[in-house]
């Protein structure tokens, strides 16, 4: 009988490499416009370091302030996985830190993005290896379990299955689907090239602000009073 709460799915159905390659130096801002600006985690995950994150996903589902199945998929993970800790949110005490990073470092992982808290922020600050959390806390984990590896989980308010890609900077996380990687790539390049004009306007000092004239304004039924307003 399947003991739910506390099972390891072994197998992952990973796309591409080159397909996940190709999204290398994309904003994420681009990909998220692309995909109606629904996919990107919570603003509480954010960028322990400078590294860009690029990856897919090998999903962890651990019980709050506990991480003996974040243990287990730092040594089951393959390089260019990304590990996804759906840690509930819980800040109260810290999932990983210096060392579990090193280790995942070591191994060749693409990334660590975790919905709670780490710690060893001035470590984590100068590695390689980009690490994404909810907080920072020097409170330490417990390791019993409870946990779950490679189910679909939610990570920043966002669903995040095995095998999904993953890519992060500044900005945050974006999530996608291998079966829609195709076409958003194709729509985020294009993106990317039609904001590559925008700058050269910009620099030129002509830029098309038609869109947010006093004409389409009117259109739209804003007033435009002539006078100061009253006192």
């Amino acid at each position: 009988m399947s003991n739910v709460g506390f099972r390891v799915y072994k197998k992952i159905n990973r796309p591409d490499r080159a397909l996940v390659e190709a999204f290398k130096g994309i904003p994420t801002s681009n990909i998220s416009d692309e995909m109606n600006r629904l996919a990107c985690m919570d603003a509480r995950i954010k960028p322990l370091n400078a590294a860009p994150l690029l990856g897919t996903a090998f999903t962890v589902r651990a019980r709050s302030g506990d991480n003996l199945m974040f243990h287990y998929a730092l040594d089951a993970a393959l390089p260019g996985d990304v590990l996804v800790i759906q840690g509930e949110g819980d800040l109260s005490q810290s999932l990983a830190g210096e060392l579990m990073m090193s280790w995942a470092i070591q191994r060749k992982l693409a990334g660590v993005v975790v919905d709670g808290a780490m710690r060893d922020l001035e470590a984590i600050r100068e590695m390689t290896m980009p690490v994404y959390a909810a907080g920072i806390q020097p409170k330490g984990p417990y390791k019993q379990g409870p946990g779950e590896v490679n189910v679909t989980i939610s990570c920043g308010g966002i669903v995040v299955r095995p095998g999904d890609i993953l890519v992060g900077d500044p900005d945050g996380v974006v999530v996608i689907r291998p079966e829609d990687a195709p076409e958003i790539l194709k729509k985020a390049l294009k993106k990317q090239a039609s904001e590559e004009k925008s700058r050269e306007a910009i620099r030129n000092g002509n830029p098309d602000r038609s869109a947010y004239s006093e004409e389409v304004l009117r259109k739209l039924g804003c007033e435009f009073i002539d006078d100061v307003e009253p006192s």
